[in-house]
């Protein structure tokens, strides 16, 4: 990838010693957003001491603040500090004059809902896991929905696999070296060999598949969308179960998700020589 393609889930920075014209408390805020966003569950104010070997009184003070703005959420049972949505809506919103990845989807979310009676869901990728950004909720009375903000496995998604075989190589592995392969059943890849060649195959065809890898009987087809200079910045999937969304209906569907993806793609600058 080239330096100035925009990245899905860079690496944290190695720190820099600061220089004459840092704001100090600043950048210990953003050293604080960092670390959470790494940790899911969330980390107390001693953690975060320990973690960026930071005054407990400092951490305490601008985590108050983080959270008095809407940044960060306390859970009172446990202590932990966590991130909320507003960071995730702050990263979609748009250049000036430019779409934002979530208004270009919607239109072809819901088209794509009412060809398959689905639910549909646009994501990204946030440090080694997935996120939702945006659903479209499918037709029928029992369907899968899923909250926006919620983190996914990429190793078992659909959309997960699509992303990550775009990627350069390089930054392919460097993720994958962040990846923890957890096993959820018999289906789940875990070795990374596997996944490799699960890559090779969704980089040909140009759509990820889950057969069940986390959740028995979900299934998802998906595919990646890219950014003005190709590079990949979500995915737009479907989700449904296994008895209306079988394995035998994978290509069919795949190529209504890689069409999508490209029709989104294009409405952010994308066209392939």
């Amino acid at each position: 990838m080239t330096t100035n393609r925009r990245r899905l889930s860079p690496l944290l920075p190695e720190r820099q010693a600061p220089s004459k014209y840092s704001v100090p408390n600043l950048d210990r805020a953003l050293s604080i957003l960092e670390t959470l966003s790494a940790a899911p569950s969330g980390l107390t104010l001693s953690e975060l001491a320990a973690t960026l070997e930071i005054p407990t009184n400092s951490v305490f003070r601008i985590s108050r603040t983080l959270e008095e703005r809407g940044y960060l959420e306390r859970n009172e049972t446990t202590k932990r500090f966590q991130l909320t949505q507003k960071l995730l809506r702050l990263s979609c919103a748009p250049a000036a004059g430019e779409r934002s990845l979530t208004e270009s989807a919607l239109e072809t979310m819901r088209s794509l809902r009412d060809q398959t009676l689905e639910t549909v869901l646009l994501g990204t990728i946030s440090g080694a896991e997935g996120i939702v950004l945006e659903q479209v909720p499918g037709r029928h009375a029992f369907r899968f929905c899923v909250d926006v903000g919620v983190r996914f496995e990429l190793h078992t998604a659909a959309p997960g696999k699509a992303m990550l075989a775009a990627l350069p190589p390089p930054e392919a592995r460097a993720l994958m070296d962040r990846m923890s392969f957890t096993r959820f059943n018999a289906r789940t890849i875990t070795k990374r060999s596997a996944f490799e060649a699960e890559l090779q195959r969704t980089r040909a065809c140009g759509f990820g598949v889950d057969e069940g890898e986390e959740r028995e009987g979900a299934h998802c087809v998906g595919s990646v969308i890219l950014d003005r200079q190709g590079a990949p910045v979500g995915g737009i999937w479907i989700t449904g179960p296994s008895s209306r969304l079988p394995a035998s209906s994978f290509a069919a569907v795949g190529l209504l998700l890689r069409d999508a993806a490209r029709l989104i793609s294009s409405k952010l600058g994308y066209f392939p020589n």
